[in-house]
């Protein structure tokens, strides 16, 4: 089975094709927002983006990890996700946690897997 990569650099691939399944890598906010909310919302545009330069869209969610700078930033990414996810219409399984992120500005990452 044919494995493609989109949006290659010099350490990673922003996704990786391998059959009818996309793995998107972890995303942050590219100019970090002040908060976890602002910063959800420029998360799940460059998620879009990236789904659509492989073929698919959020309606085809598989699985999302949402990894929280701090857990009590939960119910503000919540909000946001919510409503994103609702206008698919699609509601993958989620595992939500709590770790450093790249730097202390960043306060969310996502990571997405999907289908075509």
């Amino acid at each position: 089975m044919e494995i493609k990569y989109i949006g290659s650099g010099s350490r990673y691939s922003k996704a990786v094709i391998h059959g009818k399944t996309v793995y998107l890598a972890g995303n942050v906010a590219k100019e970090p927002a002040p908060t976890a909310a602002e910063q959800t919302k420029q998360i799940l545009g460059q998620i879009e983006n990236t789904l659509k330069m492989c073929g698919t869209d959020k309606s085809k969610l598989l699985t999302a990890t949402i990894i929280f700078a701090d857990m009590r930033d939960f119910d503000a990414v919540n909000e946001v996700w919510d409503q994103w996810v609702n206008d698919g219409g699609s509601f993958p399984t989620r595992t939500p946690m709590e770790s450093k992120l790249v730097t202390p500005r960043h306060l969310v990452a996502i990571q997405i897997t999907a289908s075509l």
